[in-house]
């Protein structure tokens, strides 16, 4: 199996520009960053930070500006199953016993060479099994 970057430079690229934009727009609002890219097998989750007395899992999605969909749109069923799965795994590798939100920033880049950032603060819930 190919990794990302093998299969599709360009996009991987992309997607790490967008996770140092949602990085520096957390830092600015007040977060602490607690992880980058944590992985739990071949999952993985893309920043762990912290607000006030609860921890924030962030799933980024960046895009280009003539795609045809929303960033935001790409967090599927799916994926918010495995976001919840490696988040549960942090939580129990690091003993920490906070309320978790799952938030979802999207990030748009413009041929301009500025971005949109859109942040949604609690953008799913846990599934329940």
């Amino acid at each position: 199996m190919k990794k990302v970057s093998e299969e599709n430079p360009e996009k991987d690229d992309m997607g790490r520009k967008g996770e140092e934009i949602a990085k520096f727009y957390l830092i600015d609002k007040g977060f602490a960053i607690l992880d980058l890219n944590w992985h739990h097998g071949h999952k993985e989750i893309d920043i762990v930070a912290k607000q006030g007395n609860e921890i924030v899992v962030v799933e980024v999605k960046t895009r280009a500006e003539n795609y045809a969909e929303e960033p935001w749109e790409a967090v599927t069923s799916s994926k918010i199953r495995n976001i919840v799965e490696v988040a549960e795994s942090w939580l129990r590798v690091n003993k920490v016993d906070l309320e978790t939100r799952f938030d979802v920033i999207s990030i748009l880049l413009k041929k301009d060479g500025t971005h949109t950032v859109e942040h949604f603060e609690g953008a799913f819930l846990p599934p329940v099994n």
